[in-house]
């Protein structure tokens, strides 16, 4: 049977599901280490492969990594995020090939970003000033928050800013999928500075820039840190309504 032909489920139901995966699809810090049926992240990939794309370029690329793959990866990063500490100097080695980030933080955004940040130490009991635990709490990105499964997201050098939109609707889409097998996820954009590290341990190819990375796995319903939710200001904050 075709998608076509496939029976259209209740709007309300379907809608209702829907509203269930947005609204429990939070950003995880801590997972158990169950392992991840292959099965089930080809399912929740092929999924994601309905994301649309600017005239169906479909720009995206996935790396998966687990068992001996992930660890390996995770050691080299993680050395290499000790080193600069160390040496700050060795910033210019690490450099994103994308700004994420603004050059320059303005009002209201850097208001959201310092509440995040707080809230998030806070809750964690570290406190202002203690670098090191900021350090490794940072570095727990590196070790993917422990999840079994980490993806890595790669796009081809030669397409254009549009195509990181249809990025951002592929992730979204594999996030959301995650939450219909049971699954958490947490997006990262923390992997991007080590790019220089990660595309040949994954062996990408010379025309692929990293896009960001991505921890998978069964929530640890143990850990504190899961509790975090992050606020969101109100549709009516954003929203112009034209007549």
């Amino acid at each position: 049977m075709s998608l076509q032909q496939q029976p259209a489920a209740p709007v309300n139901a379907a809608c209702e599901t829907i509203a269930q995966a947005i609204c429990s699809r939070v950003s995880m810090r801590a997972f158990t280490q169950q392992p991840v049926d292959k099965q089930t992240i080809i399912n929740i990939l092929d999924l994601a492969t309905r994301a649309p794309s600017g005239t169906n370029t479909q720009p995206w690329k996935v790396y998966v990594l687990q068992g001996e793959s992930r660890a390996g990866l995770v050691d080299k990063v993680c050395a290499a995020h000790d080193a600069l500490r160390a040496d700050p100097s060795l910033a210019e080695q690490y450099r994103e090939a994308y700004d994420y980030y603004p050059t320059q933080w303005v009002s209201p955004f850097i208001d959201r970003r310092r509440e995040n940040g707080w809230s998030l130490y806070g809750l964690l009991g570290i406190v202002k000033g203690d670098k090191d635990a900021m350090h490794a709490q940072h570095q727990r990105n590196y070790k993917f928050f422990d999840a079994p499964v980490g993806l890595m997201f790669t796009i081809d050098r030669v397409m254009g800013q549009g195509s990181l939109l249809d990025y951002g609707m592929l992730l979204q889409t594999v996030m959301l999928a995650a939450r219909a097998c049971g699954l958490h996820t947490c997006p990262q954009a923390a992997w991007n500075g080590f790019a220089k590290i990660i595309l040949p341990h994954v062996g990408a190819g010379d025309n692929e820039m990293l896009v960001c990375g991505m921890a998978l796995g069964y929530i640890d319903e143990t850990a504190s840190v899961n509790t975090f939710y992050t606020p969101r200001v109100s549709a009516t904050e954003f929203t112009t309504w034209l007549d």
